[in-house]
């Protein structure tokens, strides 16, 4: 079986030579070349046909983002991108992840070696998942607001929604690839759409900006939860990095509970951890998704929430980025629609729009 050939990014020769190692290390993956700047990688990926680069963001010459414009637009392949964990950092991450970067490893500030080997399991994972990945080209360099709205926005409903109590609350799961696949979801949603909770695989410092990115592009509000807080129409509300988000009751209330407790299947947030929550609490007041994602994580729970009376989306194969937790959810029997990335707004507001009212909970 053929090695994954991987070129390393980064303008740190100390982080060039431990990802050259952690890399190496691996029997199935070989990095092939590392370079310093932006225009030696691009000579490399000519010599070489990699079949993954990790990228750095700040680097002499041309920094990361501009490089991965024009490689998304010229040369498309699977990008892992290395940031670090700062604000700033986590902002410049998620607009290559808009640019079609497939995933991203935030490095430590400091402790640089030891936090890099700490993370070698991953990194070595991502780049995997990465090699396999459906990668598209992209037709603009640097996107501006406009420029990432859904190049096919679902249609809306033609009539309009009836109003709808707090007992309907869409769930999402998602992990790689996720982001866009979110902001693809929720951009349609009109501003007094049903709550929406989402869990997506995604480290601390990093949820906080990317909340507040989906918030200045959606009509619904748009916040990183916070316990205890009470679940309204018209907002959604994403798991914190590191912790996981699960939906309680609270009288006639649903509230989000947020809570670090120990990693499920391998995460923290877990997306088994919300679905099986809204199986528990929600019942037939769900509405489940599952977007593009590695790995199993949430397909079990998502069947019981089907068990439960909800009703459930899931992605489909050619417009994910990475098929595994679609794939699992398919195979667990949890899906009721399979259907595009681009059609699952519009099925949920027609679903909704269909139904003559909430469906109350028995407690």
């Amino acid at each position: 079986m053929a090695k994954i050939r991987v070129v390393v990014v980064d303008d740190s020769a100390l982080v060039r030579s431990l990802l050259t190692e952690i890399i190496n290390r691996q029997p199935d993956m070989s990095c092939v070349g590392a370079a310093s700047d932006p225009l030696v990688a691009r000579e490399m990926i000519r010599e070489l046909n990699p079949d993954v680069l990790t990228l750095d963001v700040e680097m002499p010459r041309m920094d990361g983002l501009e490089f991965l414009s024009r490689l998304m637009r010229l040369r498309p392949m699977p990008v892992v991108m290395v940031s670090t964990l700062t604000e700033q950092g986590a902002e410049i991450t998620l607009r290559a992840l808009e640019m079609g970067a497939v995933d991203f490893v935030a490095k430590p500030r400091i402790g640089i070696s030891s936090g890099l080997a700490e993370l070698s399991g991953d990194i070595v994972d991502k780049i995997r998942v990465a090699a396999s990945a459906h990668v598209r080209r992209q037709a603009s360099a640097l996107s501006t607001p406009e420029s990432r709205a859904p190049q096919s926005a679902p249609d809306t409903p033609r009539a309009p929604l009836p109003r709808l109590s707090t007992e309907k609350i869409i769930c999402i799961g998602a992990s790689t690839g996720g982001t866009e696949a979110i902001r693809e979801v929720l951009m349609p949603m009109p501003a007094d759409a049903p709550a929406i909770v989402i869990t997506q695989h995604m480290p601390p410092g990093f949820t906080t900006s990317f909340a507040a990115r989906l918030n200045t592009l959606c009509r619904i509000r748009v916040e990183e939860a916070r316990d205890g807080q009470r679940i309204l129409p018209g907002h959604a509300y994403i798991a914190p990095g590191g912790h996981h988000l699960r939906i309680d009751r609270s009288g006639s209330n649903y509230v989000a509970v947020v809570e670090d407790t120990e990693p499920v299947n391998r995460h923290r947030p877990s997306v088994e951890v919300l679905f099986r929550s809204a199986a528990r609490v929600l019942g037939p007041n769900a509405l489940g998704v599952m977007l593009t994602g590695m790995g199993a994580d949430g397909a079990q729970a998502m069947r019981e929430m089907k068990d439960a009376g909800s009703y459930n989306y899931v992605q489909d194969e050619a417009s994910c980025v990475v098929f595994g937790m679609p794939r699992m959810a398919i195979q667990c029997g949890a899906a009721h629609e399979i259907l595009p990335l681009n059609q699952i707004a519009s099925a949920l507001l027609n679903k909704l729009a269909a139904s003559p009212s909430s469906v109350r909970h028995r407690i």
